[in-house]
């Protein structure tokens, strides 16, 4: 059984050599045509063995916690897999962050290596990030203003070493540790061990029926780093990662017609512009087999007109996971389309689909206390909704150097690690589960709890509503639930009070929803996570309105 994840890049550097393994934008010819560097499979696994030996006789070895902090390129994905073949345990943590919670986890990490590009090494001089801990420091590209190793001197120490190929591992070994966007709290160091990503190989392949040979473009970087171990090509779009709502539409479409993209990994945010540009100009793109969107619920509109663009066998998928446990269940847009809509927006919730095969996951009652084994929870029954939890081989078991928070949400079941979602929702009579939104985004009233999931795709099916966001003014349990509306852009504000009316209208037809009376239009965009661009950051709108909003009350 493969443990090191590295293993299977070697094992594709056998089996298909002069495969192109990755393609990287590298600026323009002189007749203004996009121009693209590339390496093989077998250049691939050459160059990383070199840098997994360059980077172990500097001091980069087993065990050692590296940050890496360097912008998607033939770099990164040579940097990441020579890391997993030395041993080292890379530290990925979101670069859009504000630097006081980016020193915060790098110190959480306690890194002993930096590897970056000279920006990522200017804010570690300047705000002294993990000072304490570190011991190497490697520039990437650019100038080098302060001491440390160039990515040169990695090769040249590495030069000569033979073919070391990856180190030998223990499947419990530590592989990583990613952090989490921090989008309804602080960010979180996930421990990954190399079991968990083998496993996520694993589970993706067989969730999505992906073959050796596809093009892919994935929008969101880490995300091809799975590509090697899924015998894919990688196409790095020209695009901002950290932007996925705003990045251009005609370069993505210009990038899949040229490659023949079969497989696109893209934020809700993302694909709804895609969609959205692709719609109005009828664009359709044959080869493109399979969309998969994630980090957020897809509006059922956006996956509507995205199925338009592709071939009449396309598919497209919405897997429903987290930073801790990836993939949980995974839906088609085909059966969410034929069994939610009409649901989703009369307060369903959203449908996220089957539990994978290797996962279970059950439901437990809500609660925000911290639970150390399974028989000090309580189960419910289908139909009910509460916490969702996992037990799988992808379930991580620990938050680095953060017991407390590994407390609340971890839990033993005889041997295994039970991870606590966070997130809240129910299994239908047919076994489906589904999303009703985060447990600590839940709206308490005196009549009772409201759920995001629930309360949203009401007030988002009205046609001049782009999205909107619960939240609550007051102490938890006796919460004055307000819907936040951000509006399509054309909505003049003279409209806002008849708007109010007609969502006034929308809600009291629901049961879980009639009591809902407040309405307060944001003037701008809504706050989103940085990862993804498409989860809502309802704490700060929950602030705005409890403070500065202009509430519109709908008296009946």
């Amino acid at each position: 059984m493969t443990a090191n994840i590295a293993e299977h890049l070697t094992r594709m550097a056998v089996d298909r050599p002069h495969q192109i393994a990755i393609f990287v934008p590298a600026g323009q010819d002189r007749f203004g045509r996009q121009a693209h560097t590339h390496l093989t499979y077998a250049q691939l696994e050459a160059q990383t063995n070199q840098l997994a030996a360059g980077l172990t006789a500097v001091g980069i070895g087993q065990g050692v916690r590296t940050v890496l902090m360097v912008r998607p390129s033939l770099e990164l994905f040579l940097l990441m897999f020579a890391l997993f073949k030395a041993g080292a345990v890379p530290v990925l943590v979101d670069p859009g962050i504000d630097r006081a919670a980016l020193g915060q986890c790098l110190a959480q990490a306690e890194p002993a290596a930096f590897i970056g590009i000279p920006l990522a090494h200017l804010g570690r001089l300047r705000y002294g990030w993990a000072r304490r801990t570190l011991r190497q420091r490697v520039w990437v590209g650019g100038p080098r203003f302060a001491p440390g190793l160039r990515l040169q001197d990695l090769y040249t120490a590495g030069s000569g070493q033979g073919e070391r190929g990856s180190v030998q591992v223990d499947p419990e070994d530590v592989a990583a540790i990613l952090f989490t966007s921090g989008s309804t709290g602080v960010p979180k160091g996930v421990v990954y061990r190399h079991r968990h990503f083998v496993a996520q190989v694993e589970l993706l392949r067989e969730a999505f029926d992906i073959r050796p040979g596809e093009i892919d473009l994935p929008t969101f970087p880490p995300f091809a780093l799975f590509d090697p171990a899924l015998g894919m090509t990688t196409v790095i779009p020209s695009m901002d990662p950290t932007r996925p709502a705003l990045a251009d539409p005609v370069r993505l479409i210009a990038t899949i017609q040229d490659f023949g993209v079969s497989n696109l990994f893209g934020s809700p945010a993302l694909v709804d512009t895609l969609s959205r540009y692709g719609a109005v100009r009828c664009i359709r793109l044959p080869t493109l087999r399979r969309v998969i969107s994630a980090g957020a619920p897809v509006p059922l509109p956006v996956i509507e007109r995205m199925r338009k663009m592709l071939p009449a066998d396309g598919q497209l998928w919405t897997p429903y996971g987290a930073t801790e446990c990836l993939p949980v269940a995974v839906v088609e847009s085909a059966e969410l389309l034929a069994t939610a809509k009409g649901s989703t927006d009369h307060g369903a919730g959203t449908l996220v689909g089957h539990v994978l095969p290797a996962n279970q996951v059950r439901i437990i009652a809500l609660d925000d206390q911290p639970h150390a084994v399974w028989s000090d929870v309580v189960e419910l029954p289908r139909g009910a909704v509460g916490e969702i939890t996992v037990r799988g081989p992808t379930a991580t078991d620990q938050y680095f150097g953060l017991p407390e928070m590994t407390a609340r949400a971890k839990l033993r079941d005889g041997d295994a690690v039970v991870h606590r979602m966070g997130d809240v929702g129910y299994f239908d009579e047919a076994g489906r589960l589904w999303f009703c939104g985060r447990k600590s985004q839940r709206v308490t009233t005196a009549q009772g709890t409201l759920f995001t999931e629930k309360v949203e795709p009401v007030c988002n099916s009205h046609p001049q509503v782009y999205r909107s966001a619960l939240v609550g003014i007051g102490p938890a349990g006796a919460q004055q639930p307000v819907v936040v509306l951000e509006l399509e852009p054309d909505v003049d504000r003279q409209e806002h009070q008849r708007i109010a009316r007609e969502l006034r209208d929308l809600v009291r037809r629901q049961a879980e929803t009639a009591g809902i009376c407040r309405f307060a239009v944001y003037p701008r965009a809504f706050p989103v996570d940085i990862r993804h661009n498409a989860k809502i950051g309802r704490e700060k709108l929950a602030q705005w309105a409890a403070t500065s909003g202009r509430i519109i009350v709908i008296e009946d």
